[in-house]
């Protein structure tokens, strides 16, 4: 957190405004790994984004920037295994019976946490990141947040915290467990 303050000459933590349960906004805890984002602009981020910070790269590469939401969980906002908090915006888009999405408390990790870890490398092989999100990524997402959804178990959660343990180890393909593509 030190190095990363002094990178961004900020405190080296940072809020940002996310869609919680029931589309309640709260203020989301991490390590700072970027620049702050009035420089630059953009909510999508790819890989070797020249925002990102040097002590960024690699709290990023181990998730080491999502410990602070640990607080989120004591405090009742998010919990370790559910859909990732909407930026505001996105959680808008949501549509019909999606909207059920926003019935669970958001998570540290879950499905589409891990099929898009490597999110920021597939938004920089394509010309248009933020088309590419709105069209491919984020209603996939919202699909498997869905399946998740209809198909939660403790098991489950329990497989999700465990493989998402294995990832920051390493970086084998593993496959989300008690979920079938629909």
């Amino acid at each position: 957190m030190l190095v990363a303050g002094i990178e961004t000459r900020t405190l080296g933590l940072f809020r940002q405004t996310r869609v919680g349960r029931f589309g309640k906004p709260f203020n989301v805890l991490k390590i700072r790994t970027m620049y702050p984002q009035q420089i630059y602009g953009s909510s999508i981020t790819v890989l070797n984004d020249r925002r990102i910070t040097r002590s960024g790269r690699w709290l990023r590469r181990f998730k080491l920037d999502e410990l602070p939401q640990l607080v989120n969980v004591v405090r009742g906002e998010m919990a370790l295994v559910g859909p990732r908090p909407d930026v505001p915006g996105y959680a808008d888009q949501l549509t019909d019976d999606a909207r059920r999405v926003l019935e669970l408390r958001p998570g540290i990790t879950g499905p589409a946490t891990l099929r898009y870890r490597d999110e920021e490398a597939m938004l920089a092989a394509v010309s248009d990141p933020t088309d590419y999100n709105a069209r491919v990524i984020y209603p996939d997402k919202v699909r498997l947040n869905m399946l998740y959804l209809r198909n939660w178990s403790f098991v489950g959660d329990l497989r999700y915290i465990l493989m998402t343990a294995r990832l920051i180890q390493r970086s084998d393909d593993l496959i989300a467990p008690g979920h079938t593509e629909q």
